[in-house]
C-alpha cells in the first residue's frame, strides 16, 4: 500500500469513528418514532446532509477511495462532526490540505503571547517568524546578533537575505545558505498554495532579485534544517552557532528559532 493509500484509509477510519460516536441529538437532528437505530451514532446519509455533501461522495471518502476533497468541504465535515481543534488539525493533516481557518483565530499580526514570552526566558539568540518568515518577535541577544536584520526596517528573512547587501558579508557561505533557505521556504509553504501573502512575497522577490528568481526556478525543496550557522558580526567578529528550529504545538504557522553557542570558529 502506498503512502497516499494509507493516508486515505486512515482518513476514512477517522471520519467513521467520529461519525459513529456523535449522536443525532448532539448533531441537532430531530428523531421521530421509537424504532431502534441499527447504526451507532449518525448514519452516513445524515453526516453527508450535515456537511452539504452527496451521500455517495461521503461514503467513498470514508471507504478510503481516491476522491478529490477541497479544504472548504473538509471544514464543513469538521464542523458537522463537532471536531475539537486538535481533531480538526489532524483531519487536515491526513488530507494534506491547509485549513482555510487556520490563521483566523489569531490574525497575521497577533502571535500567541506565550511564544513571545518564551523568547525572553531564552538566553541564546532567539526569534519567532510567521508563515511568510517575517520576524514577529525576538529577544535582546538576537537583536544584537542580527542588528542588520532585526535592527532595520526589513523584518522578512528572505527579503533581508536576498535584497540587503550587508547580508552577503554577514552570513557565512552566503551563496549556499541562500539557496538552502529558499528550498526550505518552498517546502514549508507548499501546503499554503494560493496564499496571497506568500504569492506576493515570491513575486516581489522574483522581480527584485535575479538571484532569487534563478534559485526559485531551480525548484529546490528541503526540510527546514538545524546545524551550524556562521556569521561575521560588525562588532564581535566571526561567530559560529548551532541552530535549532521548533514548531509550536498547534501553531505550525510560527517557528521559534534559537542559536546555541557561540562555538569556536
Amino acid at each position: 500500500m502506498s503512502s497516499d493509500d494509507d493516508a486515505r484509509h486512515r482518513l476514512g477510519a477517522f471520519l467513521r469513528a467520529h461519525r459513529e460516536r456523535l449522536t443525532p441529538a448532539e448533531a441537532g437532528i430531530p428523531q421521530t418514532g421509537s424504532s431502534r437505530r441499527r447504526t451507532p451514532g449518525l448514519r452516513r446519509e445524515e453526516a453527508a446532509q450535515l456537511c452539504g455533501l452527496s451521500p455517495t461522495w461521503y461514503t467513498w471518502l470514508e471507504q478510503g477511495r481516491e476522491v478529490s476533497v477541497s479544504p472548504q468541504a473538509l471544514a464543513r465535515i469538521a464542523g458537522a462532526l463537532r471536531l475539537t481543534a486538535a481533531e480538526r488539525a489532524y483531519l487536515f493533516e491526513l488530507s494534506r490540505k491547509r485549513d482555510p481557518d487556520a490563521d483566523a483565530a489569531f490574525g497575521p499580526d497577533r502571535p500567541p503571547a506565550p511564544l513571545l514570552a518564551a523568547l525572553e526566558v531564552v538566553a541564546a539568540p532567539a526569534y519567532l517568524i510567521d508563515r511568510v518568515w517575517t520576524a514577529v518577535g525576538w529577544n535582546a541577544t538576537a537583536e544584537h546578533l542580527f542588528s542588520g536584520w532585526l535592527g532595520g526596517e526589513e523584518r522578512n528573512l528572505l527579503r533581508y537575505v536576498f535584497l540587503d547587501p550587508t547580508a552577503r558579508s554577514f552570513i557565512a557561505d552566503w551563496e549556499d545558505r541562500a539557496r538552502r533557505l529558499l528550498a526550505e521556504f518552498r517546502a514549508d509553504t507548499a501546503r499554503r498554495a494560493g496564499d496571497a501573502e506568500v504569492t506576493a512575497l515570491v513575486d516581489g522577490l522574483r522581480a527584485a532579485s535575479p538571484r532569487f528568481a534563478r534559485l526559485w526556478e531551480d525548484q529546490g525543496v528541503l526540510e527546514r534544517e538545524g546545524g551550524t550557522r556562521g556569521f561575521t558580526h560588525p562588532q564581535d567578529g566571526t561567530l559560529v552557532y548551532e541552530q535549532v528550529t521548533l514548531c509550536p504545538a498547534g501553531r505550525s504557522d510560527y517557528k521559534l528559532v534559537m542559536l546555541l553557542g557561540p562555538q569556536a570558529p
